[in-house]
């Protein structure tokens, strides 16, 4: 692959202090997340799955033999220096939260009790109409959704002063909303602030805390397919408060696996007929996507991939007529343990049928909570750094990437992984590597 000649390395600021992670919902994600950075502080464990901790970046050429650790490479804050908070609208402080998800073994809560007992969640946003199959007690109220901003705002200080962080960000693990569009409320930040006084019903729980958020210059990550950040008007108060932001929807299982597996059939120009997904969970957020209008969310998000992949348009012989369907099933007793199944009916030399079966069993919150570490620790970065507005170079880590206006989104993997490691290589003055095809917009890895 050609490189690029980057410009000289950015001035960062570096991460001196400690760094504060909230989370919007405490439930197996979060709790999974902290229980993890905690268990691996204390030399118990490795952080396995995490690219800001194991993973490499290469630089220069191939035979330049230089492939430093990408935490050895860019000034990311330490393991050391997170502190963790959040809402939930259950009370449960995160070792009974975890205990009650089930992903984590009794030996592992066990070792970290007295950490994750501390750890209490504030009082949540919440509104019944956004999340219809949970109630909880653990919920503010308040005079307008203006009011419950400014008590998201005073959450947000009084942890900073308390936990004496110099830092913060904040990293969406909450639930699915039910779906919903850009409505008129959305389109500029001045109607946006009007609808938080009037409490426009279009304004979501999920996106009072990312308006506190922003209000405070604190970066934002959406791990959920709510439309939270993808609206005008908040891209408008991320831009004018020069604040990261990135989202949408953690991959982590079969949508993960969808986007290894089609690029390889379509490097190869192999056809697909059809490719029926379907999902059992257990877990609250199988509970939640029980419900037709949360579900229906999901679906938007985890059926984008695959077209933005095959481009059935430059390829409608092979891709134009395939059909594909996603259908999630909420099953008690498979917990935290997501079953996912495909069914892909492929075609190769002169039409002749295949098929390729996948059953992936996987634990979701395994799979999650190393991207709410990578998010928060790149998300950091990118604030110190003077980046502000959407993060395409952080598409790696969702579903359904958020791209600025007249780019497509890339779902590729191994592309977002390059676009990735060249924000990074960009940000040092190192060469990128550029493979044919792969375009990003240039300015959202620009100080």
């Amino acid at each position: 692959m050609p490189l690029v000649k980057s410009g000289p390395p950015i001035d960062i600021r570096p991460p001196s202090g400690k760094l504060a992670v909230l989370t919007p919902g405490m439930g197996a994600v979060s709790t999974t997340f902290m229980a993890g950075v905690e268990h691996m502080r204390r030399g118990l464990s490795k952080p396995i799955g995490s690219l800001t901790q194991s993973g490499t970046v290469r630089l220069g050429k191939r035979t330049d033999g230089r492939s430093p650790l990408i935490q050895e490479f860019v000034p990311l804050a330490k393991m050391t220096d997170l502190v963790f908070g959040g809402w939930d609208l259950f009370p449960d402080n995160a070792y009974e939260a975890a205990k009650n998800a089930g992903v984590l073994s009794k030996e592992h809560l066990d070792e970290l009790k007295d950490f994750l007992s501390a750890i209490r969640p504030m009082p949540a946003v919440f509104e019944q109409n956004y999340v219809k199959n949970l109630t909880g007690s653990n919920v503010k109220t308040g005079k307008s959704k203006a009011d419950l901003a400014e008590q998201v705002a005073a959450d947000i200080e009084g942890f900073r002063k308390r936990e004496k962080a110099d830092r913060v960000v904040m990293v969406w693990c909450g639930s699915t909303e039910v779906y919903r569009q850009p409505a008129a409320v959305h389109q500029s930040l001045a109607a946006f602030e009007k609808g938080l006084r009037e409490s426009d019903p279009e304004i979501a729980p999920s996106q009072i805390y990312a308006y506190a958020a922003l209000k405070l210059g604190i970066p934002y990550a959406n791990g959920a397919p709510n439309l939270t950040l993808d609206t005008p008007a908040l891209l408008e108060l991320a831009k004018k408060n020069g604040v990261p932001i990135t989202g949408k929807d953690f991959k982590t299982g079969q949508t993960f696996m969808k986007t290894l597996v089609a690029p390889g059939l379509k490097a190869r120009l192999l056809g697909v007929r059809g490719w029926y997904s379907t999902n059992i969970l257990g877990n609250r957020d199988g509970e939640v996507l029980d419900d037709p209008d949360s579900f229906k969310t999901k679906e938007v998000s985890k059926l984008g991939a695959l077209e933005h992949i095959l481009q059935p348009k430059l390829y409608p012989e092979l891709y134009g007529n395939m059909y594909h369907a996603v259908r999630i099933n909420y099953y008690p007793p498979a917990g935290d343990n997501k079953e996912g199944w495909d069914n892909i009916d492929i075609f190769g030399w002169l039409g002749y049928p295949m098929q390729i079966k996948i059953n992936f069993l996987c634990r979701d919150s395994i799979l999650a909570a190393p991207l709410v570490l990578d998010l928060a620790l790149f998300l950091d970065l990118a604030q110190r750094c003077g980046m502000s507005g959407n993060q395409e170079w952080l598409s790696f880590y969702f579903k359904s990437p958020q791209t600025s206006p007249g780019f497509r989104p890339e779902h590729d993997i191994f592309k977002q992984l390059t676009v990735l490691q060249n924000a990074l290589r960009k940000l040092m003055g190192e060469e990128q590597v550029n493979p044919e095809g792969l375009t990003y917009a240039e300015e959202e890895i620009t100080a």
